[in-house]
């Protein structure tokens, strides 16, 4: 019988499905023959359109990240809702779990980074191995107001994490401590499969032409005025068919490209990613991850406080040509200043190993073959 390796994946953003997508195909690539189940509460459009192996989806959530008003804006006060409402039964809703688990023989959890990944691992007797960059209770520590309303939450979460047999801790970390056992893996970064020149082909993007590309995930930037924006003349600005205005309202310049089409034609985001010149984006792990491994340019807004902003933002000189523009001038469609100063700054003076795939699925089989020997 196959064995089952069982994926908890944050439904907050898309940059931790993302990364799990890369470390499930290096994992299939290893063991072909395993089954790979995952409980997540993130758009099932986005596994069917980016992972490439067999997979059943128990769809549903799994954690609670924070709540956002927008792309670059946060609800502090209905994050504290939801994390207490989710934690509030969070005993019963693990009784649930292993009584929907009890014909499906797991054999290892990967949690990433669901508390409830480690409590389901333990209470199965089964390998718990953590995959991430921040804990959730070291972001939850810091959030306004959540200390005050649910005093026992942070502890709660850190009592899970605990139980986890191994933490694979990627690049720009933090809350690793809660973990008994730590080892650390490049960067998990989903890298282009098509050439910059195919891309901008295949997406009728002029090569002569610089062009940015707006990556704000699922929110988008819904107040954007596109005709308002100032760097028009020189620049084309792409987007997606979920976050832009009507195609029919959008100037020339302003490209808007279809989501299905990344499923039917074969090519990836990451291959948009590395075709043009520079990302507009608010920093996560998932479009940082990407920026590294394009070599593509960043200009970064603020995202609200979230205690992984500064973390990143810190890192990112070093590895990712970027440059900070305002809420305001973003939304205002003051680029034109930003975007040249950006493109005028010299590249990134170090790099960074991106297969942390790779080791992430040789470190799951490899704790998977000692428990089965074991």
């Amino acid at each position: 019988m196959h064995s089952t390796v069982l994926f908890y994946v944050s439904g907050h953003g898309f940059g931790h499905a993302s990364r799990d997508v890369e470390i499930i195909h290096a994992l299939a690539a290893i063991r072909p023959d395993l089954r790979i189940l995952i409980r997540s509460a993130v758009n099932p459009a986005l596994l069917a359109r980016t992972l490439q192996v067999p997979f059943e989806l128990r769809s549903g959530p799994c954690d609670t990240g924070i709540i956002q008003r927008s792309s670059i804006e946060q609800d502090d006060a209905a994050t504290i809702v939801e994390a207490v409402r989710f934690y509030g039964d969070y005993d019963a809703k693990v009784t649930d779990e292993i009584q929907a688990l009890s014909s499906d023989r797991v054999s290892l959890v990967v949690g990433d980074i669901a508390p409830m990944a480690f409590e389901v691992a333990a209470r199965l007797d089964v390998p718990g191995i953590a995959v991430a960059n921040f804990t959730w209770d070291w972001i939850y520590e810091t959030h306004p107001g959540l200390a005050d309303a649910a005093p026992w939450l942070v502890p709660t979460i850190r009592e899970s994490y605990a139980k986890a047999t191994a933490a694979l801790e990627l690049p720009f970390a933090g809350g690793f401590d809660v973990f008994r056992r730590v080892e650390r893996l490049p960067l998990v970064a989903r890298r282009p499969t098509r050439t910059r020149a195919d891309t901008r082909v295949h997406f009728g993007l002029a090569m002569d032409r610089p062009t940015a590309l707006l990556s704000f995930g699922g929110y988008g930037l819904p107040n954007l005025d596109f005709p308002a924006l100032d760097c028009l003349r020189d620049w084309t600005v792409v987007t997606t068919d979920r976050i832009a205005a009507p195609a029919a309202t959008l100037p020339a310049q302003v490209r808007t490209i279809a989501e299905k089409s990344f499923q039917s034609s074969g090519f990836r985001y990451e291959d948009l990613v590395g075709a043009v010149d520079v990302v507009l984006t608010k920093p996560g792990y998932g479009i940082t991850a990407e920026c590294i491994s394009t070599g593509t340019a960043m200009l970064y807004t603020p995202r609200g406080d979230f205690r992984e902003y500064d973390v990143l933002t810190a890192a990112l000189p070093r590895y990712v040509r970027s440059r900070f523009i305002s809420n305001e001038d973003l939304l205002a469609g003051r680029w034109a200043a930003s975007l040249t100063a950006l493109m005028a700054q010299p590249a990134a003076a170090e790099s960074m190993a991106t297969d942390g795939a790779d080791h992430a699925a040789r470190a799951i089989t490899a704790r998977l073959d000692a428990s089965r020997s074991g």
